[in-house]
């Protein structure tokens, strides 16, 4: 009885660890960094004398994704690619769940400077 009593425990336990490794998964967070692509991330080299915004709208349209850099560290965005594609090249404040390096776009803003 105390073995099954020990087992059901352990099973309860891991129910309970896996719940919360899934929440910390995807938590829902504000992030604030400039909207660029996942091919170029930080340096927009492929088309020197435009705007970096032609960059990442090429980029896009060749199968890249939306992205946001952040610091050093470049977010996959996931979601309206027509809302996202206004702010190519700016800062905005993002808010959405994070899951590793991809970001479900919530909300998306102008950061300003």
């Amino acid at each position: 009885m105390t073995v099954r009593k020990l087992l059901l425990g352990l099973v309860l336990l891991a129910v309970l660890a896996a719940l919360v490794a899934n929440s910390a998964a995807a938590a829902t967070q504000s992030l604030t960094g400039v909207v660029t692509d996942n091919m170029c991330g930080k340096k927009h080299a492929m088309m020197p004398g435009k705007p970096d915004s032609d960059c990442i709208r090429a980029c896009v349209k060749a199968n890249a994704k939306y992205a946001l850099l952040v610091g050093d560290k470049v977010y996959v965005l996931k979601g309206d690619s027509k809302q996202i594609d206004q702010f190519a090249g700016k800062k905005v404040k993002v808010s959405g769940d994070v899951s590793g390096t991809t970001v479900a776009v919530a909300s998306i803003a102008d950061a300003g400077k």
